[in-house]
């Protein structure tokens, strides 16, 4: 992996000052009564949604290019949804990563533990097929009441963000791999651990394929099929939706048959699919505020 650029290379430097006022700030709002935390977090959504109009416009964008079904008056107040949602998820993750006195666990039901535990008893690893829905860092919280994980993760050009997610997310997990570190994803499912990966974002055109999700050509990695071979791994879903009353479900899918099946790009698509159908019941949920189509292929209108 090629050397980060253009950021400071000590926790002390000056010009992450504003990161650790913002990280302490962050620890405090934690601290809150979590269905206060949440009610804050959808304040938050509230006012994003007026103020945040670049990220607004990414919001807006993703719903008409995937759901245009829905008249116009339905795709808006849809996005609306989804910033309010997403202003829940950060207040959640202050409280997710700081606030250890809350017992989560009682707040939270499992479907489908049974797929995870028939393919370890086959003595496979498995990869859960992750999905970046807004909960995505009290989900991994959550999922170690059920399982003994390990994160696959990008780290955040930010030293003292990314101080901030590590800590957090290493309190409940097994361990964190960076997602460059293919060898040592391999290893662990082959060592028949449990890897969380999700291969949902654009992360640009290198080893990807143009695949539709909701309709919509998405650049798309395609070392999930690849990961699973090299790892002998089951490739099980994992989708986690935040309830009313401030509770949680985990529903694990059953494992993806005939996958990998040898051709990377109808791999891709299954995939794209597979997380389609996950999406599509409880859609505010899913991380809209990312450019999904950023990348196009040659001659397509750029989407944002």
């Amino acid at each position: 992996m090629g050397k980060r650029t253009n950021r400071p290379s000590r926790l002390s430097d000056p010009r992450l000052y504003p990161s650790w006022l913002g990280a302490g700030v962050f620890w405090l709002i934690g601290q809150l009564p979590w269905n206060l935390l949440l009610a804050a977090g959808r304040g938050l959504g509230h006012l994003a949604w007026h103020l945040a109009k670049k990220r607004r416009h990414v919001v807006q964008t993703n719903i008409r290019l995937c759901f245009p079904e829905l008249p116009p008056q339905e795709q808006e107040a849809l996005a609306r949804r989804c910033m309010i949602s997403t202003g829940e998820a950060i207040l959640e993750m202050a409280g997710s990563f700081s606030n250890h006195r809350i017992k989560l666990g009682e707040r939270l039901t499992i479907t489908g533990i049974e797929h995870i535990r028939s393919a370890q008893a086959a003595g496979q690893g498995v990869l859960l097929l992750g999905m970046h829905f807004n909960s995505v860092d009290v989900g991994s919280r959550l999922l170690s009441y059920a399982l003994d994980i390990n994160a696959v993760y990008r780290p955040n050009d930010n030293p003292v963000i990314d101080r901030l997610i590590n800590k957090g997310r290493q309190k409940y997990v097994e361990g964190i791999v960076d997602r460059m570190d293919i060898r040592q994803i391999v290893r662990l499912l082959r060592n028949g651990r449990v890897v969380w990966y999700a291969p949902d974002q654009d992360y640009g055109t290198a080893h990807a394929v143009y695949v539709p999700f909701f309709g919509v050509p998405a650049a798309t990695i395609t070392a999930t099929s690849r990961i699973a071979r090299m790892g002998k791994a089951a490739v099980i879903p994992c989708a986690h939706y935040r309830l009313p009353g401030g509770r949680y479900e985990i529903e694990f899918g059953p494992a993806l048959e005939n996958f990998p099946c040898g051709d990377d790009e109808q791999d891709t698509a299954r995939i794209n699919s597979t997380i389609e159908g996950y999406v599509r019941k409880c859609p505010e949920q899913y991380l809209w505020v990312h450019k999904r189509f950023k990348h196009q292929p040659d001659g397509c209108p750029k989407r944002y």
